[in-house]
C-alpha cells in the first residue's frame, strides 16, 4: 500500500508539474489527491476492523475535498461514549494503557496512516465530546463544520451531523470569526500586498473565501458560491468573479507545494520566481518574472478582499435582520445605514456615472459616516467598467477628485478606500499601471500603490495637530503652509511611473503636469508639483551622500530649490517619503541631515552670501556658553582649539563641539587612543568619539570594533588635528538591542568605551574579515557591486562611492582595502536604504595618481563587497 500510495501520488504531482499552469488542473489535482488519500483511508479502516459503532470523518481542508500536495489529512475518528473512548484516545497518544477491542483498532489504523504516508492529523471523540468542545472552541467548531463521511457507519455520522448543527449559533459564530479574521489579518501585516503574502492566511488569501462560506453555512444560507447566488447574497457576476479568483490562489499555492517539495503556503523571496518560472512568466526589460507573478497574486488579492468585504456584511445584515432597518436620507442619492455610506438603488452608478466619486466627498463630509455599506461596495464593484476614458473627461468629475483633496477631513482614508473599490486607478489611469506592483530595491516593503498611500498619509500628518509630536519641525513648516493638496498631488505622482524603464523621475514629472493641465490648477502650483516629482529624490542624496559643510554644495542646492517654498515643499515630501519606504529606513540620523541641510539652504535664500568665518565664530560662542553650564572655566577650550582648523568647526555643530572639548582637554598629549560615548542627541544608538594618534590602518580597525561589537555604522566623520591626531566621531546603532530601548545603549557606554580602546591599542596586522551574512531578501534579489573613484570637483582629493548589498563586516572590508593602500580618508558619508548600502569617502594618497593602482584598489573594494 505504502508504495502504490507514494507512486499514485508522485504521478499526479508529475502530470501536474508537466501541465499548463491552469485552475482547471490545479482543481482537478486537489480532487484526485483526495480522492487517492479517501481510498487509502478507507482500506486502512478496513483492515483495521474498527468496531461497527465507529465512523471515519475528514474535516478540514481535507473535509471540503480540496488537499494540496502537502496538506495535512485531517480526520476524526467518531467513537461510542464510555471506557471504551479513554482507551482509543490512549491508542492515539501511544500511552500505556489496558487494551482492548477498540484500543487496539484505532492504535493499528493510527500507525498504519503513517506507514503508509498519510500525514494525517487526529483526534478521536464522541458525539457529546464533539458538541461540547465545538461551544468553546470556534476552530473546532470550524473543522467540523467542513465534515465529510468516509467510512464506517453512516448513522453515526448522520447523527454527528444533526447534533453539532443543532448546537451552532450562528450570530455567535459570525462573530467570532469576524474577530478571528481581523486578528489574522493584523497578524499578517493587515495587507494583501505584503512582498511576501501568505497565499492562504493573508488578506486577500484563500482563507478570507472560506470564512465566507463557513458563516454562511453555518447561518444556513448556502454551501458554495451558487447556492449564495440563489439566496441572493451575491450576483452572478460576482460568482465568476469568485471562481476566477479562488481558482487563481489555488493554483499558486499548488504550484508552491509542489516547487518547495513541502508544505509551503508562503510566496517568499527565495521562491517567487521558480514559481514563476512554472508559470511560464517571461522576465522582459524592466519586469522580473517573479514580479509578474506577484501582480497577477496582487490583483487576485485585492478582488478577494473587496468580494470578502462585501460578502460578511451582506451575511451579517442577513443574519441581524439589519437590512429592514430605517436609514436616515443624505441627499438624494444616498443614505446613512446606521454609520454606513448606502447608495439608493443598485443601478445609481449607470444612471449617475457622476455619483462614483460624490459616494467618497460624502464620506468625508458627512458627519457619523465610518464605512461603505455592502450594497455600496457592490455597486462600485460592478461599476468599474463605466469608469472609462469618458468618464475621466468629464469636468464634474475632474471637480469632485479635486475636492476630495481640498477637504479638511478624512484625506488618507477616502483615497484608500478608492483604492481599495479600484476607483482611484479606474480614474487616475496612471495609478492603475502600479497597483500591486512590487518594488525589489532592497529598502522598500510596500508595493508601489501602497508607498504613494503611505507618503500621502505621512504629509497628511504634518497638518493634524494631534500628530505634530512625530515629526515637530514638520508640523511647524506644515502649520505655515496654505495649500496642503499641491503636496498630496505631488505624493500622489513621485512614484507613478515606476516599472516602465527609464527614469521614472522625468516620466512621473510628465505625468503631474498633465494632471495639472487636466484639473485646471494654476501655473505657479502647476509648476510646483512638477518640480516636486521630479526632484523628490534630490534632497535626500544631497543630504545622505554629499558634505554639508561645503560651501558649493548648499550653493548648488540653493539654486536648484530658487525659493523658501519650493524649499519647504520638497523638504516636507521628502521626509514623508522616506518615512514611507520601511518602518526601518528612517532614524534620527537621517532626519538631522535633512533638518541641517533645510536651515542651510534656507539662510542661503534669505539673500546673504554664505559667511563661513561668522558660522564658525557663531558656533563657538554657542559652544563656549555649553561648556559654562558643565562649569568650565572661561577659555579653558582653547587648549583644544587651537589644534583644530576651520574644516572641524565647519561639520560639527556647536553641541559636538562643547562634547569633544570637555571629552579631550586633558588628554591632547595621549600617547594612546581616548575612547568616549554618549546616547545619541538624533535618535537611538550612540555618538562615539574617538581620538588616537593617527595612522593609516585607524578607520579599518574602528569599523573592525564596531562590527565585531554587533554596532552598525550610520554615520562618520574623519577629521585630522594639526597635532597629527585622528578626531573621528561615529553614529552607531546596536544589531543586538531591540528599537525603543534608549537604557539598554546608556548601559553599554561604559563597556564601548574600555573594549574600543583596546582594540585601537592593538598594533597586529589586521584580521581577514569573516563572512558576513545576508538575509534572504538580498540573496533573492541582490545589488550588483559597484565601486566608482573620481576626482572631486576641486582635483585635489577623490570621491569613492561604493553601493552594495548590506551585510555584517562590509564597511570593514572597505577600509581594510584602504589601509593596506595607505589610503587617507577625510569624510565618510555612510547612507545604508533598508538592506541596500550607498557610502561616499573622500579619499586621497600616492597610491590614487597611478592608474595600476587605482584598477587594483577598484577591483580589490569589488571583492570586499561582493557577497559572501
Amino acid at each position: 500500500m505504502r508504495e502504490h500510495f507514494r507512486h499514485g501520488k508522485a504521478e499526479l504531482l508529475k502530470q501536474f508539474g508537466e501541465s499548463r499552469a491552469t485552475t482547471l488542473a490545479a482543481t482537478r489535482l486537489t480532487k484526485a489527491l483526495t480522492r487517492q488519500a479517501d481510498n487509502a483511508l478507507a482500506e486502512l479502516w478496513e483492515h483495521a476492523a474498527m468496531p461497527a459503532g465507529a465512523a471515519l470523518v475528514a474535516v478540514g481542508g481535507y473535509g471540503r475535498g480540496e488537499l494540496f500536495p502537502y496538506s495535512d489529512v485531517d480526520v476524526l475518528v467518531l467513537v461510542p461514549a464510555g471506557p471504551k473512548l479513554d482507551a482509543a484516545r490512549a491508542a492515539v497518544r501511544h500511552d500505556e494503557a489496558p487494551a482492548d477491542s477498540l484500543r487496539a483498532a484505532v492504535e493499528a489504523f493510527v500507525l498504519a496512516c503513517w506507514d503508509v504516508g498519510l500525514e494525517i492529523g487526529s483526534s478521536v471523540r464522541s458525539i457529546d465530546e464533539c458538541v461540547e468542545q465545538a461551544r468553546n472552541d470556534v476552530t473546532v467548531q470550524t473543522a467540523m463544520l467542513e465534515s465529510r463521511w468516509l467510512c464506517g457507519s453512516r448513522r453515526v455520522f448522520s447523527e454527528f451531523r444533526d447534533a453539532t448543527h443543532a448546537a451552532m449559533d450562528p450570530r455567535a459564530f459570525l462573530r467570532a470569526k469576524q474577530l478571528e479574521m481581523r486578528q489574522r489579518h493584523v497578524k499578517y501585516e493587515d495587507t494583501p500586498y505584503s512582498l511576501e503574502p501568505n497565499c492562504k492566511e493573508s488578506p486577500g488569501g484563500l482563507r478570507d473565501l472560506q470564512v465566507v462560506i463557513w458563516v454562511a453555512r453555518a447561518a444556513g444560507l448556502g454551501r458554495n458560491w451558487s447556492e449564495l447566488a440563489a439566496k441572493g447574497l451575491i450576483t452572478p457576476f460576482e460568482v465568476s468573479q469568485l471562481h476566477k479568483h479562488e481558482g487563481a490562489l489555488r493554483l499558486i499555492r499548488a504550484r508552491l507545494h509542489l516547487i518547495a517539495a513541502r508544505r509551503e503556503d508562503r510566496l517568499v523571496f527565495d521562491l517567487q520566481t521558480a514559481v514563476a518560472d512554472s508559470f511560464g512568466y517571461k522576465a522582459t526589460r524592466v519586469l522580473r518574472s517573479s514580479e509578474l507573478l506577484m501582480h497577477r497574486y496582487y490583483w487576485a488579492a485585492k478582488a478577494v478582499t473587496q468580494l470578502n468585504q462585501i460578502l460578511m456584511l451582506n451575511i451579517e445584515e442577513r443574519i441581524s435582520g439589519s437590512e429592514e432597518a430605517p436609514m436616515r436620507p443624505i441627499d438624494e442619492h444616498f443614505l446613512d445605514r446606521s454609520g454606513n455610506l448606502e447608495v439608493v438603488n443598485d443601478q445609481l452608478y449607470s444612471q449617475h456615472r457622476q455619483a462614483i466619486l460624490q459616494t467618497f466627498l460624502n464620506y468625508q463630509r458627512t458627519p457619523g459616516i465610518k464605512d461603505l455599506s455592502a450594497r455600496t461596495l457592490r455597486a462600485l464593484y460592478n461599476a468599474r467598467n463605466l469608469m472609462d476614458a469618458r468618464f475621466r473627461r468629464d469636468p464634474a468629475n475632474r471637480e469632485a477628485f479635486m475636492q476630495i483633496l481640498k477637504q479638511p477631513h478624512g484625506i488618507t482614508h477616502a483615497l484608500r478606500l478608492m483604492n481599495a473599490t479600484s476607483v482611484l486607478g479606474r480614474y487616475l489611469s496612471v495609478f492603475r499601471r502600479i497597483v500591486g506592483r512590487m518594488q525589489h530595491d532592497l529598502f522598500h516593503v510596500y508595493t508601489v500603490d501602497q508607498h504613494i498611500l503611505m507618503v500621502v498619509r505621512n504629509v497628511r500628518r504634518f497638518f493634524i495637530p494631534e500628530h505634530a509630536h512625530e515629526y515637530p519641525f514638520c508640523s511647524q513648516l506644515a502649520s505655515q503652509w496654505g495649500e496642503p493638496w499641491v503636496l498630496y498631488v505631488a505624493a500622489l505622482f513621485h512614484d507613478v511611473a515606476k516599472g516602465r524603464g527609464g527614469d521614472h523621475s522625468k516620466l512621473g514629472a510628465k505625468e503631474a503636469r498633465r494632471f495639472c493641465r487636466d484639473h485646471g490648477i494654476d501655473a505657479e502650483n502647476a509648476a510646483l508639483i512638477e518640480f516636486l516629482v521630479l526632484h523628490h529624490l534630490t534632497m535626500s542624496h544631497t543630504a545622505q551622500k554629499e558634505d554639508l559643510s561645503d560651501v558649493d554644495v548648499i550653493q548648488g542646492f540653493t539654486k536648484l530649490v530658487g525659493d523658501e517654498r519650493h524649499l519647504t515643499a520638497l523638504y516636507l515630501l521628502t521626509v514623508a517619503d522616506i518615512r514611507g519606504t520601511s518602518p526601518k529606513v528612517w532614524n534620527g540620523w537621517k532626519g538631522k541631515l535633512l533638518e541641517d541641510l533645510y536651515r542651510a539652504t534656507l539662510r542661503a535664500l534669505g539673500g546673504g552670501k554664505p559667511n563661513l568665518a561668522a558660522d564658525i565664530e557663531s558656533r563657538k560662542q554657542e559652544a563656549r556658553q555649553l561648556l559654562a553650564w558643565h562649569s568650565a572655566l572661561p577659555g579653558s577650550e582653547e587648549a583644544v582649539w587651537k589644534t583644530l582648523d576651520l574644516s572641524y568647526f565647519a561639520r560639527h555643530d556647536a553641541a559636538d563641539i562643547a562634547w569633544h572639548t570637555r571629552a579631550l582637554w586633558r588628554h591632547l598629549k595621549s600617547t594612546g587612543p581616548v575612547v568616549r560615548a554618549r546616547p545619541s542627541p538624533v535618535g537611538e544608538g550612540l555618538q562615539v568619539l574617538v581620538f588616537s594618534p593617527d595612522a593609516p590602518d585607524l578607520f579599518a580597525r574602528i569599523c573592525g570594533y564596531f562590527d565585531s561589537a554587533g554596532f552598525s555604522i550610520q554615520d562618520a566623520k574623519i577629521h585630522t588635528t594639526r597635532t597629527g591626531y585622528a578626531l573621528d566621531t561615529f553614529q552607531v546603532v546596536s544589531t543586538r538591542i531591540e528599537a525603543g530601548d534608549p537604557a539598554a545603549y546608556r548601559d553599554l557606554i561604559s563597556l564601548v568605551e574600555t573594549q574600543a580602546a583596546q582594540a585601537l591599542a592593538s598594533t597586529g596586522p589586521l584580521p581577514e574579515p569573516r563572512p558576513g551574512r545576508v538575509s534572504r531578501r538580498v540573496r533573492s534579489f541582490p545589488v550588483t557591486p559597484r565601486v566608482t573613484l573620481n576626482p572631486d570637483e576641486r582635483a585635489q582629493r577623490w570621491l569613492l562611492t561604493v553601493t552594495a548589498s548590506d551585510r555584517s563586516g562590509l564597511l570593514y572590508g572597505i577600509a581594510r582595502v584602504l589601509a593596506q593602500h595607505q589610503i587617507n580618508l577625510y569624510l565618510a558619508k555612510i547612507s545604508t536604504l533598508g538592506e541596500r548600502v550607498s557610502d561616499t569617502f573622500l579619499v586621497d594618497g600616492p597610491a590614487l595618481q597611478r592608474l595600476r593602482t587605482q584598477l587594483q584598489v577598484e577591483s580589490e573594494l569589488l571583492d570586499a563587497v561582493a557577497p559572501t
